[in-house]
């Protein structure tokens, strides 16, 4: 009987205490303050780049061939038997050097011929001389006819006209004779022969013996679109674009592996049609071409300067995205640091950045980094980072 007394004390005793360490346990709780209130939430820290305007030379690549800068097809302009080939197939020469020779023998009896009419021509003029110089003065004491008198002078401007036809005779067979030495009409490498020694070639036909190209310097043929064209003429009109103090673009060719043509050529023209197949406009530059480096008929890309914008705007662009509708857009860090989305125009890539023609200007401060962690209308801390220039 006292057993079951003690056990009884002993439960109630237990649940009092229990009883008393909930009361106590909530009366801590309501008089700590929420741990939320204590930590204020911190502004993320952004890296921005301030946009500065910037002098840029704007290029443009665009797809061309390269051509000879003169090309002379090298023609027989005597017919006869070649005799000799006088070059080298490949080699460079010079103008005047002697390429063929032609069978003179044929144009040599021509004109030692054309020679001898002229002595005769010229031996009957001065009797026509004499005999008019004679006769003269036996007009004035009427010891000949006056009708005698007439034909005599009539005979010596006949004279006179047979030695100038003679001497024109003369001249025609020393040019044919000096046609029968074929000789290179300007500097420039020669190509393969077209006919070899023991051919018959034709004046009438004007055979071709060879060709001849002069590929120091060297032509550039491009084309670009007419509209591409029509703007930079607008953009160099009104300002925007300042032509080079040289006048003409320059030109840079790009060979095949982003291989680099030493040489800088220049823009020479453009022309004034469009293609109506294409809607291109050709373009012809020039580059210098020692040793022949490049040859005719080689694809190649050219950077072509087209001019210089003195406030130009550029972004990385890696802090460009692109919308639903396509548009580009960035972050900026607008009014009380708050991030303000901005539709931008970025007309082309330079380099590892983006030319901005519209949606900011300068001094506006572009967010870079923590893109997915910001959102428009945010509060950030702006912190200036340093980016690579191209």
């Amino acid at each position: 009987m006292k057993s079951t007394r003690f056990r009884s004390l002993a439960s109630a005793s237990a649940a009092a205490l229990t009883f008393a360490v909930l009361i106590l346990g909530a009366g801590c709780k309501r008089s700590s303050p929420p741990a939320a209130a204590a930590a204020a939430p911190r502004a993320l820290e952004v890296g921005v780049i301030t946009v500065q305007p910037e002098s840029l030379t704007l290029t443009r690549e665009l797809p061309g061939r390269t051509s000879a800068f003169r090309i002379a097809e090298v023609r027989a302009r005597v017919s006869g038997i070649v005799q000799q080939r006088a070059f080298t197939e490949g080699a460079d020469v010079k103008e005047g050097d002697v390429l063929f020779q032609i069978d003179p023998a044929p144009y040599e009896a021509a004109l030692d011929s054309a020679r001898a009419t002229l002595a005769r021509a010229e031996a009957a003029l001065a009797a026509a001389n004499a005999l008019a110089s004679r006769y003269e003065g036996l007009v004035a004491t009427n010891a000949i006819s006056k009708q005698t008198y007439d034909d005599t002078v009539a005979g010596q401007l006949a004279s006179r006209a047979d030695v100038a036809a003679a001497q024109a005779a003369v001249r025609t067979a020393e040019i044919n004779l000096g046609y029968t030495r074929v000789t290179s009409p300007i500097n420039g490498r020669i190509g393969r022969a077209v006919v070899t020694e023991g051919a018959y070639v034709q004046q009438g036909a004007a055979t071709l013996l060879a060709t001849v190209q002069q590929l120091d310097p060297l032509y550039v043929d491009l084309s670009q679109s007419a509209e591409e064209v029509l703007r930079l003429r607008a953009d160099l009109a009104s300002g925007r674009l300042l032509q080079s103090a040289e006048g003409s673009a320059r030109l840079t060719v790009i060979l095949g592996a982003d291989r680099v043509h030493a040489q800088v050529g220049s823009l020479q023209f453009s022309d004034v049609s469009v293609n109506p197949g294409t809607g291109t406009v050709a373009l012809r530059g020039t580059v210098p071409n020692p040793g022949s480096q490049l040859l005719p008929g080689l694809f190649v890309h050219a950077r072509l300067d087209e001019g210089t914008n003195p406030s130009a705007l550029l972004i990385p662009q890696s802090a460009v995205t692109r919308n639903a509708k396509g548009e580009a857009t960035a972050l900026v860090v607008g009014a009380e640091n708050k991030v303000e989305l901005r539709i931008l125009e970025a007309s082309r890539a330079v380099g590892n950045r983006w030319l901005i023609t519209g949606g900011l200007q300068a001094g506006d401060q572009v967010i870079v980094d923590h893109l997915q962690k910001i959102r428009p209308g945010v509060s950030v801390k702006p912190v200036p980072v340093q980016t690579a220039a191209r």
